[in-house]
């Protein structure tokens, strides 16, 4: 496998794809046709280059996966509005007039405010207030720490599993299967087509499902280490030490995204395995949005020619 450097996320009935500052999010409209908008974003990373160093580039990666998240959802979401919805409430009223051409930008931010606070309190505060129900019998810092870990975990696992059977959910881990295909198609010396993509794993070791199984692994390592006997304080611990452990995450995960370590890969198997819960098997016409996706932002055949000279087209 030759590392590519492409990476991408499934939209509504679409997906984007990311090559260096380029993206291109490709979306099958209701009528069959697909569309495909190319842009540029700079990562804050590159912008500031302080972000941009080990273990500190994690968190301003995350929070760039974020804003161009948003809005690539939000352009692939316009073609699917219904009549009702495309008639202004009031509250959209007030928005609009309130912030005129900036509304979108607001909504945007409070969105992803709104998202992570709520991520903080599901995924980090609430394990640790349900472990700590079994400090009365669980004396050992280290079995909390990783009693704390499971049920991190089996929270995550659980609102996974949920959202999987709804059915716009489950066309989007379906697109998201899709973008994998592509990605290791490529990288793995094929030509980019639908029989090939087909042929192809739909899981990576970049995903970002990947990243956050890791960072449960690594969080509960650090908790194991990080001592404290408040309640007030270890819900403070959590919060504080969340960009530190999406650092450290951040940086396994690109290694791993560029090594075939024996070592390395063994380490990425939980990710790998919870991705079955997260992507699930394209049909030939999601493959072909993939495949226009990444052929809007990255010159497949230039880099079979270069690092798969055997294979190339």
């Amino acid at each position: 496998m030759k590392y590519s450097g492409i990476g991408g996320q499934a939209v509504i009935e679409g997906i984007m794809m990311k090559n260096k500052d380029s993206y291109a999010t490709a979306v099958r409209k209701p009528d069959g046709e697909i569309v495909v908008q190319k842009d540029t974003y700079v990562s804050i990373a590159e912008r500031v280059k302080f972000f941009g160093l080990p273990f500190i580039r994690g968190i301003f990666s995350f929070a760039d996966s974020m804003i161009l998240g948003m809005k690539t959802l939000t352009f692939s979401a316009g073609f699917f509005e219904d009549d009702e919805a495309s008639q202004p409430g009031k509250i959209e009223l007030w928005l609009d007039k309130t912030f005129g051409e900036k509304m979108e930008k607001v909504l945007m931010g409070f969105v992803m405010v709104f998202s992570v606070v709520a991520a903080i309190g599901i995924f980090m505060v609430l394990p640790l207030l349900i472990a700590n129900m079994c400090r009365s019998v669980v004396h050992s810092d280290t079995v909390m720490a990783i009693l704390e870990g499971l049920i991190r975990l089996g929270i995550f696992v659980t609102y996974i599993k949920l959202i999987s059977n709804m059915k716009d959910i489950r066309r989007t881990f379906m697109y998201h299967g899709a973008e994998h295909k592509c990605i290791n198609c490529i990288e793995n010396g094929k030509t980019l087509t639908v029989e090939h993509v087909r042929e192809s794993s739909k899981q990576h070791k970049r995903c970002g499902t990947s990243f956050l199984i890791i960072v449960m692994m690594i969080s509960i390592l650090f908790f194991m280490v990080i001592r404290v006997n408040s309640v007030w304080l270890r819900i403070v611990s959590r919060i504080v030490l969340i960009p530190v452990i999406a650092g450290v995450s951040y940086e396994f995960l690109r290694l791993a995204g560029r090594s075939d370590n024996p070592v390395i890969n063994f380490l990425s198997v939980p990710g790998m395995w919870m991705q079955n819960l997260t992507t699930k098997e394209p049909d030939d016409s999601m493959i072909e949005v993939a495949i226009q996706a990444v052929e809007a932002v990255f010159d497949w055949k230039t880099y079979l020619e270069k690092n798969f000279p055997n294979k190339a087209p």
